[in-house]
């Protein structure tokens, strides 16, 4: 598997199950800061979920390698770049 490729799929090119199933990648971090928020009593901005995610992966692969936790790493930094340059990739079916 090319990850590179993988994570581009992931990111950009999403599916509409995974839309209806998941939302708009970018709507979703912004829900998940909203809750982590509440959670935590401070304030975690959607950049951070974006973070959270990436040391989360990081943190399972440095316990065992796993190629999915490569894969969602190049994902999650992919999508933290749509999200700082504003992109909200569309949906393909």
């Amino acid at each position: 598997m090319n990850i590179l490729e993988e994570a581009n799929k992931i990111i950009n090119q999403r599916t509409g199950e995974q839309a209806q199933t998941y939302g708009p990648f970018i709507e979703c971090n912004e829900r998940i800061a909203k809750i982590a928020s509440l959670l935590c009593n401070k304030e975690i901005t959607t950049e951070d979920i974006y973070k959270f995610q990436i040391a989360l992966k990081l943190g399972r692969e440095a316990y065992m390698h796993k190629e999915d936790n490569l894969l969602d790493v190049v994902a999650y930094i992919g999508a933290l770049n749509n999200y700082h340059n504003g992109v909200e990739p569309g949906i393909t079916d």
